[in-house]
């Protein structure tokens, strides 16, 4: 089934692991935790209380790196008995802060996409996670200027999609929401009734799965490469403008 587009007056970007790498950052955090850990415990068995941790603690923390460490500090207390020495929790702080220092590093066509559609459409990016993390990538990423409107929710749910339109006066058949999540930025998008166009990347948060029954692909692109959006659009554009050309 052809998507139609023709419609799209705003364009929402998810920003990590579609505007900039961030997961990788996360699985090599993961790795130097299960080596600080090691004397109390398997690799394996690390990463699975460290993940159970992190999902119990959502509610609290919320999302970003800042949860993500004060759970690594949880387990590595738990995993120890309560013995775990200070130079442990002080190296396992340094790893998020390392985190948190990173540079901004775009994925591969970001800027010419948007300064492509910047001019056709009004921009906007929705992301979740801690917002003062999230402000300090976007002003790094040097592509503020690209988007009307910056959202950083604390999730990614159907009524936090429909709250966003309505702030903006939008209607949902007039989004398009872009991102490398299906469960957060896909599946809600397609269950109000707007677009959706997916560009998985190459490491997904085991929280952000969905399982193959959830994957309904006649209902929006997965694609391989943010360029390829252009001549999806392009595409449309034209089409519309042969209609309304053929009508006059």
């Amino acid at each position: 089934m052809e998507i139609d587009y023709t419609n799209i007056k705003v364009i929402g970007f998810d920003a990590d692991d579609t505007l900039w790498v961030n997961e990788t950052y996360f699985r090599d955090a993961e790795l130097a935790f299960a080596k600080l850990m090691a004397p109390y415990e398997t690799a394996n068995k690390i990463d699975q209380e460290l993940f159970k941790r992190q999902i119990e603690n959502l509610p609290l923390y919320g999302y970003g790196i800042k949860g993500f460490i004060l759970s690594m500090v949880e387990i590595a207390m738990e995993l120890s008995n309560n013995s775990v020495d200070i130079e442990t929790i002080d190296s396992i702080l340094n790893i998020g802060k390392d985190m948190l220092n990173k540079p901004v590093n775009l994925l591969d066509g970001v800027e010419e996409v948007l300064q492509t559609l910047s001019l056709k459409y009004r921009l906007i990016v929705v992301t979740k996670g801690d917002l003062l993390d999230q402000e300090r990538k976007l002003e790094k990423s040097g592509l503020m200027h690209y988007f009307h409107h910056i959202e950083v929710v604390s999730d990614k749910q159907e009524a936090n999609y429909s709250k966003l339109l309505n702030h903006l006066d939008v209607k949902p058949s007039e989004f398009l929401m872009i991102g490398n999540s299906l469960k957060s930025d896909i599946l809600p998008l397609i269950n109000i009734k707007a677009r959706a166009i997916h560009i998985p990347f190459h490491t997904t948060w085991i929280h952000e799965q969905v399982t193959a029954s959830r994957q309904d692909h006649n209902k929006y692109e997965t694609i391989s490469s943010l360029l390829d959006v252009l001549p999806i659009l392009d595409k449309t554009r034209k089409t519309k403008f042969k209609t309304l050309k053929n009508d006059i």
